[in-house]
């Protein structure tokens, strides 16, 4: 009976379970690492410790200040640069006033003679503003090395018979 017992379906149920269990080990076991050509040969590596992750720093605050600061710094720039333009005009403008008043004391109209109608004025042409020629027709005769150390004497000299006016 007790080998009509080891028949069982209980028995039988326990040879599928260690079966499965030995099939369920050699599958994890080439899960874990993949089968090499000769596991005889190389000893097995010491299994790593647990490892930790190592701390990072993002240094995204810093950049954050870093940028504040250069933000800052060029708006003050340009608060600068602007104060100073409106400096230098303010400056020009009362450059610009200051000469217009001197112009108007300058301006200021004076009074003047009236023009006497009875003897109404004329305008005379100066002697001074006539336009001579010189006489080239006299120098052209004589040969010029000749004529040039006494041009000088006979122009100054005799400038006011040589020059005739223009017509």
């Amino acid at each position: 009976m007790e080998k009509a017992g080891s028949n069982s379906p209980k028995s039988a149920l326990k040879t599928k379970d260690v079966l499965k269990d030995k099939f369920y080990d050699k599958t994890k076991a080439s899960r874990r690492s993949p089968p090499k050509e000769s596991n005889m040969a190389s000893p097995r590596s010491p299994p790593r410790e647990n490892t930790k992750p190592q701390e990072f720093k993002l240094h995204t605050q810093e950049r954050a200040v870093k940028r504040a600061m250069f933000n800052y710094a060029v708006t003050t720039k340009f608060y600068i640069m602007e104060l100073q333009k409106k400096q230098e005009e303010k400056l020009q403008k009362l450059i610009e006033e200051e000469e217009v008043r001197l112009l108007r004391k300058e301006m200021v109209p004076r009074a003047q003679l009236m023009p006497y109608f009875d003897k109404p004025f004329f305008p005379q042409r100066s002697s001074r503003s006539i336009p001579r020629e010189s006489c080239l027709h006299m120098m052209s005769s004589k040969c010029w090395s000749c004529s040039v150390g006494n041009e000088i004497y006979n122009l100054h000299h005799y400038g006011h018979q040589t020059l005739k006016p223009i017509k």
